[in-house]
């Protein structure tokens, strides 16, 4: 092939490489999208698989099976978070898979969202690796709910942590410890934030087997869709 031919073909190289990123790009900006139909109104929200793609697979197989239909939102705080997707109006637990690795550190990592106001993020126990289907949106910025990122070497030379400063620690220390995974956030909300605000100053009390937070009239979604 002679220099000519390999000019012709330049342009042509060049475009479709310019279409195959601009693709990409496209691609990346479409979102996995729900909708959540509530008896307080309905609200939207974009789920990131590129930031915590097992997370948000665990999610949308539960919309996909419509397990949060019939639900409640049975945690609510105002000035905190609105919680919901594990119990029916009788505050029957619904059956759930197993439990979804934490991605917390991933997805931060990743560019991820942190646990600022509007994002939703898995609920769990203490046990960083017990996330099942409940979930739960942020109505202000929750930093103390923040994965922390360990920084690298082992042992780490140099980690501070809540105004304390931690030498040459071993790195297993820092990664197993509990209160350094956080919460692992997944999404956020795009449409009808005004909604999630109805919510979280619904008047609380005790109901089922909560001693407190939740709303004194149930607070139900309806469906929970994809959304084409």
């Amino acid at each position: 092939m002679n220099s000519l031919s390999k000019w012709r073909l330049a342009p042509a190289l060049y475009g479709f490489i310019a279409t195959f990123f601009i693709a990409n790009l496209v691609l990346a900006d479409e979102a996995p999208k729900v909708r959540f139909t509530t008896s307080a109104g309905d609200f939207v929200v974009e789920v990131y698989p590129d930031k915590a793609p097992k997370t948000v697979e665990n999610f949308l197989q539960y919309v996909r099976d419509k397990h949060y239909d019939g639900t409640i939102f049975h945690r609510v705080i105002d000035n905190f978070m609105v919680q919901g997707g594990g119990f029916d109006v009788k505050f029957v637990e619904r059956k759930s898979r197993p439990p979804v690795a934490h991605e917390g550190r991933e997805a931060l990592g990743r560019g991820g969202p942190k646990n600022v106001l509007g994002t939703l993020a898995m609920a769990r126990t203490n046990d960083p690796n017990s996330a099942t289907a409940q979930f739960f949106i942020n109505v202000r910025d929750n930093a103390f709910l923040d994965p922390t990122l360990i920084p690298p070497g082992d042992p780490v030379p140099k980690f501070e942590y809540q105004g304390r400063v931690y030498e040459n620690t071993p790195r297993a220390n820092l990664v197993n410890a509990p209160q350094l995974f956080g919460y692992t956030v997944f999404g956020r909300v795009v449409s009808g934030m005004d909604v999630v605000n109805k919510i979280k100053i619904s008047p609380t009390g005790a109901g089922g087997p909560f001693p407190s937070d939740v709303p004194k009239t149930a607070i139900l979604i309806n469906s929970a869709t994809l959304v084409k």
